[in-house]
Order: C-alpha cells, then structure tokens, then sequence
C-alpha cells in the first residue's frame, strides 16, 4: 500500500458540500491499495501510522506519535498515488488496485484503525471529494508498505 501522510494542525474531508469527516490534530493519510496487497499490508501500514514519530515534543524534535498526542487520523482513499508518468504527460493508474480490492483494503484500514485508534475519521471511497488541510510544519511523508 502506499500512503501519503500529512501532520495536520486540522483537516476535513467533503463531498458534495457536505463535510464526511474531519479531525483537529492528527494525520491526514491518503492512501491507495496495489493491486498485490492483502489485509496484511494494511494492517501494516496501520503500525507504522500509529508509531510514526513525526509530532515535536517538549524540545521541539519530532520525537511523538499520533497516539501520544492524542491527535485523530483522517484517512482519505486516493488512487491516484499508484501514478505512473514515465509514458507521456497523461498520468496511467494501472498500478492501483481494482475498485472492488481497493475498496475492500481501505475498509480493511479503516476497521483495524478504529479498533486501535479513538479518533478515526474517513473520506468516501470512490467520491469527488475535496480534501482541506492545514499542514504543520510542513510535514509531508510518503511511505510504501510492502
């Protein structure tokens, strides 16, 4: 799985105008199943957010988790990470899962998220969402999970 981690002073998911999940602090995650993955990489990839030291302590190195902040995650499918753009100027997404798996996969991290985590919120698979962010920092980390 790929996934595209944003450190979030605040951030909001809507479709259709109409907000479908939102966090204060925490981490934005967009992610896209491969179509290789099994619900083993994403519960993988739910280790590593969760442990993933990207929050400043009292020294101000990032040196604390999601968990010890008590931030939220809010956790957006994006197929578009599987793009490839070494053939031209249009993008091919044929390294993204299947809707069906994809689908499958991101409800799969989404399940063991909320089982782990008590602030989880969520974007809608395979909607025209608009995705606002206030990135801290700004940290942006790209992560693969094999």
């Amino acid at each position: 799985m790929i996934a595209l981690i944003q450190r979030a002073a605040g951030a909001r998911v809507e479709v259709a105008g109409r907000v479908v999940g939102e966090i204060a602090q925490g981490l934005l995650v967009l992610v896209c199943a491969e179509p290789s993955d099994t619900p083993a990489q994403a519960a993988r990839l739910l280790d590593k957010l969760l442990k993933l030291r990207i929050f400043s302590d009292d020294a101000g190195r990032m040196n604390r988790s999601v968990q010890d902040v008590g931030g939220g995650l809010l956790i957006v499918s994006q197929f578009t990470l599987a793009a490839d753009t070494a053939g031209g100027n249009r993008p091919s997404f044929t390294g993204a899962a299947p809707a069906e798996l994809g689908r499958a996969l991101y409800e799969e991290l989404l399940r063991l998220a909320r089982e782990r985590h008590p602030v989880v919120a969520a974007g809608e698979f395979g909607a025209h969402m608009q995705v606002h962010l206030v990135n801290d920092g700004p940290v942006t980390i790209p992560m693969r999970v094999a």
